[in-house]
């Protein structure tokens, strides 16, 4: 008998301490009839659903007691439809209930925060970490716990959840699950993108918008777009004229279910839901994957409130049950934080990882995204407890995101803040990176600056040294030269150092990275000729190229590197550059369309540097500026390679043959030696970055015909012809300075 109830204790015991199995549902469901809430709450000893009639009163229309099953607190209510108003008010051990309770009184209060971290307060209204959409952003104060605020009820102003019915017909649509291979990312911000009047859209800013210039995205020939963060944060006072208190970028969720309200032109109170999935399905109709930049290390409620263990704001997470989703220090009372936000989110809790996994497999199965990006991600592969960081590629939440969505692309910041943080190469299976090795050793090729030419060359060949021996493949390296965080492509060639104190609109920013390997290359023509440089370095390296949004028609910050606060012109793209500067956009196009076009590109496999095909030359076959003959030394500054472009080889249907790259990074002209051509085909240049081809008809025809549907015709190639003979069985040709020359062999 004392076996049996040692058992039946241990059983209860776990129903107290373990989350719910995955296939149970918490959040608010519609079911026809009315609405069943769940809240998971395992430390909380009462829980109170307060539902409303509208979302700026702090009046309840009715208020429910829940049920305790288990950790998960459960309640039903008949009757009641979508577009309904709710919040949650919790007690647990450091403010029990006490039936004298009202709403901002503090009968029943022990201490803001107990020796265990619990930190329930009745007085703030909490919303549903599950909630599927927000009335609108927190008004007014209140929020912290502490002396001067616990007792101040915040039901008035506090986000109100909205029950949402999932009744949207996606008839014909559904995630596009595009291999890797032929990926092109361009990352935007969906505010910025449309917001100002030159975009030509009849709704700037929102998701409506984006799906206006959709045929935009498809005639530059990218194939996913990827969204800075649109998961709901404080950002509705966005144009209080003030940018030191802005969230443009919106690194600071505050739910991670529900799209922004702000970015809807439907203000409904379903309305943001129905606006989102129309515009994914606009653009899937596009045949343009999107991918949405997700924050899940920590929240919008920040840390404690000037290092005061007392003062902590409770939006949602820390007041539904503060032990299970933050990570605490040894001592209960503060946070381990990873993130320089506050708070790193407590990875190693079982319900954590499950409200993760839970949020994105709704976004893909509810709103059919395709993939995410995951901001600061190393602190999801945290393996400490408490008060501590140590990463593992084997964490249980990195493999139980890529488990429960196979096919969706996940990208990974490899890095966050504090010791052992940069895990760029690290991340398991399943995982593509941004690789930030990527970046900086083409802006030191370009600058000149100290890099080894071998590095430069792993890196465009899809970075092997950091992907290969976990069993990942060249395209898990996302290569990029700018993104959001930094300068745009056309300042890192115009600015020698930020310029972040300028006046608004234009700044001032604070923080922004100091070493950022940029140079102002002084007259426009060199700038754009760097730009196409760095654009031939992304677009034609192995690995899965990501643009800057804007990039393409030279978009300027005015040197701005940090604009995380500006929603203002220096953050909304001026498409009025588009037509100023139509022969880099026209550039970027036709790159764009080559690289889709040529097999040398779509490789699923890294290159072996062996003859795979039977024609006596390796898949990748390197040369200097001469003949086989590449040269190693520190400074060396001209760098070829010979890439295998054949279907065999490559797996991949493909227009052209081999591809001959050769790239100048020295300040004085250089002549290439080309590899001897198979029988019966010659060397046809592509493109030339220099200056002077940039208005040569004959480059610009080539690489503007890139971009058409039909490809380009032999007889518009320019074949290099006896001009450039040299006599003995091969090609040279002179390259400019600052400068790269692409060839295809037809």
């Amino acid at each position: 008998m004392k076996r049996i109830a040692a058992l039946y204790l241990l059983t209860i015991l776990l129903s107290l301490c373990l989350p719910p199995a995955f296939g149970e549902k918490l959040g608010a469901e519609y079911t026809g009839m009315g609405v069943q809430f769940a809240l998971y709450a395992e430390n909380a000893t009462r829980v109170e659903l307060w539902l409303f009639s509208n979302p700026d009163t702090s009046t309840p229309s009715k208020t429910v007691v829940m049920q305790r099953e288990g950790s998960v607190w459960k309640t039903s209510v008949s009757g009641l439809t979508p577009g309904a108003y709710y919040g949650y008010r919790v007690w647990g051990p450091n403010w029990p209930y006490d039936s004298a309770w009202q709403p901002g009184s503090s009968v029943g209060f022990l201490q803001d925060v107990d020796s265990l971290g619990n930190r329930f307060n009745p007085n703030k209204l909490l919303l549903d970490p599950y909630a599927k959409c927000l009335s609108h952003d927190p008004k007014g104060g209140g929020y912290l716990t502490g002396p001067k605020e616990r007792s101040m009820d915040t039901a008035a102003g506090m986000s109100k959840g909205i029950v949402v019915a999932s009744d949207f017909n996606w008839e014909g649509d559904q995630p596009l699950r595009k291999g890797w291979e032929g990926t092109i990312i361009y990352e935007v911000h969906l505010r910025g993108l449309t917001k100002s009047s030159s975009a030509g859209v009849s709704h700037a800013g929102t998701y409506r918008g984006v799906a206006e210039k959709a045929a935009y995205l498809k005639e530059l020939g990218v194939t996913a777009v990827e969204f800075l963060p649109v998961q709901e944060t404080v950002n509705d006072q966005n144009d209080n004229g003030n940018p030191s208190d802005d969230n443009y970028w919106g690194y600071m969720t505050l739910n991670y279910f529900a799209p922004d309200r702000r970015y809807s032109s439907d203000q409904s109170p379903e309305g943001p839901v129905r606006e989102f999935q129309e515009m994914v399905k606009t653009l899937h109709g596009y045949g343009i994957e999107v991918i949405m930049d997700v924050v899940y290390n920590h929240t919008a409620e920040g840390g404690t409130a000037n290092g005061d263990s007392k003062q902590a704001c409770l939006f949602s997470f820390r007041g539904v049950d503060n032990q299970v989703y933050y990570q605490l220090t040894r001592d209960n009372q503060f946070y381990w934080d990873n993130t320089g936000c506050g708070a790193n989110l407590h990875v190693t809790h079982a319900q954590t990882r499950k409200f993760v996994v839970d949020s994105l497999k709704y976004w893909v199965d509810e709103m059919h995204v395709d993939g995410f990006r995951f901001d600061l991600a190393s602190v999801l592969g945290n393996t400490i407890d408490k008060h501590g960081f140590q990463f593992s590629s084997g964490a249980p939440l990195l493999r139980e995101i890529v488990q429960a969505m196979p096919g969706t692309k996940m990208i990974a910041e490899p890095w966050a803040c504090g010791d052992g943080t940069y895990q760029v190469g690290n991340f398991p299976q399943g995982w593509g990176e941004w690789n930030g090795k990527f970046r900086d050793t083409a802006r030191k090729f370009v600058l000149m600056e100290s890099y080894t030419l071998s590095e430069m060359a792993t890196r465009l060949c899809g970075s092997n040294d950091l992907y290969q021996d976990d069993g990942r493949k060249p395209y898990h390296s996302v290569n990029f030269i700018v993104a959001h965080d930094g300068f745009t492509l056309y300042d890192l060639t115009s600015y020698n150092q930020k310029n972040n104190g300028m006046a608004y609109p234009y700044g001032p920013s604070d923080g922004g990275e100091d070493n950022n390997c940029s140079r102002d290359w002084g007259s426009e023509g060199l700038k754009k000729q760097q730009m196409r440089n760095f654009a031939c370095f992304m677009l034609l390296s192995q690995g899965t190229p990501m643009l800057l949004g804007g990039d393409e028609f030279a978009r300027t910050q005015r040197g701005n590197n940090n604009a995380y606060n500006l929603d203002t012109v220096c953050s909304w793209f001026d498409f009025s550059l588009q037509g100023s500067n139509s022969r880099l956009w026209k550039f970027f196009q036709g790159l764009i369309a080559f690289r889709k076009s040529c097999g040398a590109f779509l490789r699923s496999n890294f290159f072996s540097g062996r003859d795979n095909d039977g024609d006596q030359i390796p898949d990748v076959q390197w040369h200097g500026c001469s003949y086989k003959a590449p040269d190693w030394g520190g400074n060396s500054r001209a760098l070829a390679m010979r890439l295998d472009g054949s279907k065999e080889e490559t797996g991949a249907a493909s227009s052209h043959g081999d591809v001959y790259i050769a790239i100048n990074s020295w300040q004085s002209n250089l002549t290439f030696e080309l590899p001897p051509n198979h029988t019966g085909k010659k060397w046809y240049r592509v493109l030339d970055t220099a200056a002077w081809a940039e208005n040569n008809a004959t480059i610009q025809n080539n690489i503007e015909k890139q971009g058409e549907e039909d490809g380009i015709s032999d007889g518009s190639w320019c074949d290099l012809g006896s001009g450039y003979f040299s006599g003995n069985n091969s090609y040279r040709y002179e390259v400019s300075a600052h400068t790269v020359v692409v060839f295809i062999e037809k």
